[in-house]
């Protein structure tokens, strides 16, 4: 990610076309209208942004342009880099469809393109359907791994943040039981870097790092597996060795309990669920049946600056206008201010 890129768009890919990426990114765009030293441009179709418009019960005018070049933001009104590839009436909401997986993949090929060209700060993604990506032919398992490949990018975590409250993965997609011969001493140290290189960048008065065990109390001295002192205590003292402020293998039961509290500004997760639980536990709440979410899924180790939502498609709501944009929010906050456009966006 780079920390000297200022430009004045933020962009934002409208994700899958069925899903509700459209509507949590107007809701988002009317929230943070006037609020942002940066401009907003969503890429994306016009159709689906009018639809999300009129759904959310919103007043905002939708202005589509083709280029990017010589366009002004407008303040009160929704710029689209209309892509025209999302037909509403052969794309319904809350279905899978290849059609659908296609346009989100071009929306991010376009949004990836003018990043890398530095014509865009950064690039924030609305959640796209595994499953209609894959149906379109672009086997990939989520967002991160084509930003790494779109990018050239060979060494890159996935990091979730509620707050202050962030957590970074040593492997995210793959089946348990590949996740555990992940777990290499060269892989977690790289994510510790990593961490401490996002610290760095978010201007962390100190940056305080715990690695998590992959084993039930960390392995108990080799008692339940030893991949602790095999993999992870090697990487960890390396770390240390370099003077980063890092600690563990600190049991996986306590040690988000600690990142949560402020003992630690990143906890670095072994595997997919144990990041993922504890940090939706503290950003998600549901209140008499409406979900509200919050919390921000960002790519480290980018020629460019990647967040995202931290939520699906939610096909179940799609075309209701009730997805929460809290989420959305907080990953174009957090966008504008690692682009260094904004100390506390």
């Amino acid at each position: 990610m780079k920390q000297q890129m200022k430009q004045q768009w933020i962009a934002v890919t409208m994700g899958d076309p069925a899903g509700v990426g459209a509507e949590v990114t107007v809701k988002a765009l009317q929230e943070l209208a006037g609020k942002l030293p940066a401009g907003l441009l969503v890429i994306g179709d016009s159709r689906f942004i009018r639809q999300a418009v009129a759904v959310c019960g919103l007043a905002m005018p939708v202005k589509s342009v083709a280029a990017l070049d010589g366009v002004e933001p407008e303040a009160g009104s929704i710029t689209v880099l209309d892509l025209g590839n999302a037909d509403p009436a052969l794309i319904p909401y809350g279905q899978i469809s290849p059609l659908a997986g296609r346009a989100a993949y071009q929306y991010l090929e376009s949004a990836i393109g003018l990043a890398l060209e530095q014509k865009v700060a950064a690039v924030v993604t609305a959640p796209l359907n595994k499953a209609a990506l894959n149906q379109a032919g672009h086997h990939y398992s989520g967002h991160t791994e084509i930003f790494a490949r779109l990018t050239g990018a060979a060494d890159y975590a996935m990091m979730l943040a509620e707050g202050s409250f962030r957590v970074v993965h040593v492997t995210t997609h793959v089946a348990l039981r590949k996740a555990c011969d992940l777990v290499t001493r060269e892989r977690v140290y790289r994510v510790i870097k990593l961490a401490y290189a996002a610290g760095q960048q978010l201007k962390l008065p100190r940056i305080r790092i715990g690695v998590a065990g992959l084993n039930p109390h960390s392995g108990e001295g080799g008692l339940f597996g030893d991949e602790e002192l095999r993999e992870i205590i090697p990487a960890i003292e390396r770390a240390a060795a370099e003077g980063i402020a890092v600690e563990g293998p600190v049991p996986p039961d306590t040690v988000f309990v600690k990142a949560r509290s402020g003992i630690y500004d990143f906890a670095i997760a072994m595997y997919h669920d144990q990041g993922h639980i504890p940090l939706k536990l503290a950003g998600f709440t549901c209140d008499g049946g409406s979900m509200n979410i919050a919390g921000v899924n960002v790519t480290l180790g980018l020629p460019i600056i990647r967040t995202s939502v931290d939520h699906g498609t939610a096909f179940d709501q799609a075309g209701r206008g009730t997805a929460s944009a809290q989420s959305m929010v907080d990953a174009i906050r957090l966008a504008v201010r690692l682009a260094g456009l904004a100390e506390g966006a």
